[in-house]
């Protein structure tokens, strides 16, 4: 599978990959003291964290996705906000603001929630236009102007939005271009029976654990680095373009039949991100080297928010991970 590239030494790049991610076995523990099941979203989060992403979360009410991100920021010792999005919030409640200071006859910067490591912006598509593209725009530049000054954000700097699918009334849906932005699209599902009677017991006692630093941030910023480093054969990287160009180009991939379904398929951000998420799957299973499982591990996360499907689609009950499955069950594994 893999080809010792005579520029990459395997065996020693695994050896430091084992040395940089053995706190993600301890981290996790702790986040689990008080998360009960949802391993894949905790999986996710990480996967945000290490690829310096973000991470947009769907699922209804009550299932743990602001514990998890709270959890995530105390074991850490990063520090945490929260925003609710809702129709009157405004840019600046966001970002900060300038305001008139009487004391010293001038204007001082007051800074917005969005200074933060860990930042929650909870129902995001509850606020306008002008606010979610406020959010956005750090996300993206890492960075915020308030007055004439910029402000650079605070490194590691996840942002982990949530979508109520359910109650869509009143709604400002995120344009494309906007989802796009976000590393990771996770869907989150109902946790199981007996995790559920887990859940139940500890609710009922009122005892939970209390989570304790059990990482730094500049482990977390080396491990970054380290993710970086993970190798990726060329054929995977072939793969990977193969999956990206099917989601465009479906005809060429023997899926014709997915070309009336699709409206766009995934933008470049798309590859970069695939190939990203996929090192830092490798990276959490605590391996030096990309196999075609860990880009199949993340591709449904990574993807199902950039392929635009058509009226026909939706008309046929289509939705995008039935496209991403058509096209992975069909792209040749290396």
């Amino acid at each position: 599978m893999i080809e010792n590239n005579a520029s990459v030494d395997i065996s020693s790049l695994n050896e430091k990959i084992e040395r940089e991610s053995a706190f993600v076995d301890v981290l996790t523990r702790e986040i689990n003291k008080v998360i009960v099941g949802q391993k894949e979203m905790v999986e996710r989060l990480l996967i945000g964290l290490l690829g310096q992403g973000h991470i947009l979360l769907e699922g209804v009410p009550g299932l743990a996705k602001t514990l998890a991100i709270n959890s995530l920021s105390q074991a850490v010792a990063g520090s945490f906000s929260r925003i609710q999005f809702t129709p009157d919030l405004l840019p600046a409640d966001v970002v900060g603001t300038m305001i008139y200071n009487m004391k010293v006859n001038d204007f001082s910067i007051k800074k917005g929630p969005i200074f933060a490591n860990f930042v929650l912006a909870d129902e995001i598509n509850r606020a306008p236009a002008k606010v979610q593209s406020a959010l956005l725009e750090a996300m993206q530049e890492k960075q915020v102007t308030i007055g004439d000054t910029t402000f650079k954000l605070d490194r590691p700097f996840l942002v982990m939005a949530t979508q109520n699918p359910v109650e869509q009334e009143g709604t400002y849906p995120l344009p494309e271009a906007q989802v796009d932005r976000f590393m990771l699209k996770t869907v989150i599902k109902y946790p199981q029976m007996a995790e559920e009677q887990l859940i139940v017991r500890a609710n009922l006692k009122g005892a939970f654990d209390k989570i304790n630093q059990v990482v730094t941030l500049e482990q977390i910023s080396r491990a970054q680095a380290a993710v970086r480093e993970v190798y990726m054969d060329e054929k995977i990287e072939k793969y990977i373009l193969d999956i990206i160009f099917a989601t465009r180009f479906p005809e060429k991939y023997n899926l014709e039949e997915l070309k009336p379904l699709i409206n766009f398929g995934a933008s470049p951000r798309g590859s970069i991100n695939l190939a990203t998420a996929a090192k830092c799957y490798a990276f959490i299973k605590r391996r030096g080297y990309v196999i075609p499982e860990d880009v199949r591990a993340v591709v449904y996360d990574v993807l199902r928010h950039r392929i635009g499907i058509t009226y026909e689609a939706e008309a046929e009950n289509v939705t995008s991970e039935d496209i991403i499955s058509k096209i992975v069950n069909e792209i040749e594994v290396p």
